[in-house]
């Protein structure tokens, strides 16, 4: 975790000119009076990690391309995250084929920006039916088997089992109380 000193906020860098006229800014205009030009809305879901073995300091050089070789952009709600336990090839008969009650799997893949949006759904669902219904995410990538024996073709692809038989499948990114509908039925 960066500490206050190694974060800065998007509203403290400096902007390089934009290449469209429109946009044209001089390069000591700060984001902040930047996108009260161009009106966009304020967004503080994002923050910059400097490296701990870097001082703050370093970044005042004009060569804006120490910031991006230095500097990593995170995304503050992927902490926010619940952790969903993983099914692996070895794990996948234990944990949801002979498992007693509903099972829900998401099939899933690290480069995949949907599946990403839907973990902290899935993980709220874990948490409000814990007890109820189990919850799974198996990557596609490491178990391509599980994913092809099943029929996925499209991730973020989740699927309720009982008692080790597919009962259920919705595929894609969607909402919650979408979700919820296909685990009422079975509980």
């Amino acid at each position: 975790m960066a500490t206050v000193s190694e974060s800065l906020a998007l509203s403290n860098l400096r902007v390089r000119p934009s290449l469209s006229p429109s946009l044209t800014s001089p390069p000591s205009l700060s984001l902040s009076a930047h996108r009260k030009l161009t009106a966009l809305p304020q967004f503080t879901g994002l923050r910059i990690q400097l490296p701990s073995h870097r001082s703050v300091s370093s970044f005042s050089s004009r060569n804006p391309s120490v910031l991006r070789r230095c500097a990593r952009v995170s995304c503050e709600a992927q902490e926010t995250a619940l952790d969903i336990p993983i099914v692996t090839d070895a794990t996948w008969e234990s944990l949801v084929l002979k498992a007693y009650g509903p099972v829900l799997v998401e099939f899933w893949a690290p480069w995949c920006g949907p599946c990403r949006m839907i973990h902290p759904v899935i993980g709220e669902l874990a948490k409000q039916y814990e007890g109820k219904l189990k919850c799974f995410k198996l990557s596609t990538d490491d178990s391509p088997s599980i994913a092809t024996q099943y029929g996925i073709r499209s991730i973020p692809t989740i699927m309720i089992f009982i008692n080790g038989e597919k009962k259920d499948a919705v595929i894609g990114a969607v909402p919650k109380t979408t979700l919820i509908a296909s685990i009422e039925k079975f509980l």
